[in-house]
């Protein structure tokens, strides 16, 4: 299921974070979501997607197809617009096989 990842866990619990802290970093997690690819912002809308159960675990890869399909307004606007969507990210990630507490361990250990 991670292989159809588009993005890197890493990046995702960094998006996690960040979004955490959005009232001291909104600007930052703006502009690092605003730099991402197509193929990266794509994945964040999916997993988020996912976690809020739009859509299963097993339809990752239709979820990134309706995200590239359907994005009218840019992803960060429509990501920090939505209130719970750190904790939608961080199940979208647990539900397809990835634990965001070793991500972050990894992430904040270099």
């Amino acid at each position: 299921m991670e292989e159809l990842l588009q993005i890197s866990p890493r990046k995702v619990v960094q998006v996690i974070f960040q979004a955490r802290e959005k009232a001291l970093a909104e600007p930052e997690l703006r502009a690092f979501i605003g730099a991402m690819n197509e193929d990266e912002k794509a994945s964040l809308v999916a997993l988020t997607w996912i976690g809020r159960e739009t859509f299963d675990a097993d339809d990752l890869e239709e979820a990134i197809e309706t995200a590239k399909a359907e994005a009218t307004v840019p992803t960060e606007d429509y990501l920090v617009g939505m209130p719970l969507f750190p904790d939608y990210l961080e199940a979208g990630l647990e539900a397809i096989g990835i634990n965001p507490a070793e991500v972050e361990e990894d992430f904040f250990d270099r």
